[in-house]
């Protein structure tokens, strides 16, 4: 929930504000941490710097190189030409997608050099993130091997503050990677998937979400082709895809996560 500034104002001034959440609304939130925490108000959870750590594509690419985690090939761009550089070296198709991306919007599979032009030049200028500001060093576009015929995995996860973490779910998408998770079928268990490329995937979401610092919910998104497990993003935040683990699991993981933000353990809860 985002509430309007005078009315935090109103809460902060009588006392009554703890803090506030922005790890169980979508991206939007995520991108306003910063602006409250600079405003004097208390982010719940994930602290605003993880939050820029997991969602800064060049940061977050460092963090997986020192994890030992794989990504598939890639660079950033904040220009057309950049990006055909970068797709000249890693090759075609490419994934494009901006930095701090909203719900999936704005990325786009390529195979060439013209459509990948034209896919900077939406980013850059005539499509809704141009209309944000466009592309820049401190928002660039994420230019990546696009992985064909790999299947894409969602892992949903809680963390405490005593650094315990449960996963909540291991979710395999029946499309292939890239199509999104919130236009894709899925499955849990995953049903294709060997058990130990399942402890991976879990192995993994532990690493990041210890690495992340994360109190609270992360989404982390993954592809896996032939028999390698490739991570895609990290969103410390409760995914689409958590209402659909909750529901076939049976535990209510966005109420576990809110206790968890305000305080609470695995162990008190």
């Amino acid at each position: 929930m985002l509430f309007r500034s005078n009315v935090c104002e109103r809460l902060a001034r009588s006392g009554d504000l703890a803090g506030v959440v922005v790890s169980l609304g979508g991206q939007t939130p995520l991108k306003l941490s910063h602006t409250l925490d600079a405003a004097g108000f208390t982010v719940l959870g994930t602290s605003p710097d993880s939050i820029d750590l997991a969602e800064d594509r060049e940061r977050f690419n460092s963090l997986c190189d020192e994890l030992g985690i794989p990504q598939p090939p890639g660079g950033l761009a904040v220009s057309a030409d950049e990006a055909v550089a970068v797709a000249g070296r890693i090759g075609y198709p490419v994934l494009v997608r901006p930095s701090y991306v909203l719900g999936g919007r704005a990325m786009e599979i390529v195979y060439d050099d013209v459509e990948l032009r034209r896919a900077m030049g939406a980013l850059a200028h005539t499509g809704s993130l141009g209309r944000e500001g466009g592309l820049s060093a401190e928002r660039p576009a994420l230019v990546d091997r696009f992985l064909e015929d790999a299947i894409e995995v969602d892992v949903d996860a809680l963390r405490d503050r005593t650094g315990e973490v449960v996963i909540g779910g291991v979710m395999e998408h029946i499309e292939q990677a890239g199509v999104h998770s919130g236009d894709s079928a899925c499955a849990i268990p995953p049903p294709t998937l060997p058990s130990g490329t399942v402890r991976l995937l879990e192995e993994y979401t532990r690493r990041l979400a210890d690495a992340l610092g994360v109190l609270g919910p992360i989404n982390v998104q993954y592809a896996v082709k032939d028999d390698l497990v490739y991570v895609l993003e990290a969103n410390p935040r409760a995914s689409r895809t958590i209402p659909f683990v909750s529901k076939a699991t049976g535990v209510p993981l966005a109420k576990v996560a809110a206790r968890i933000m305000v305080g609470a353990t695995f162990d008190e809860l």
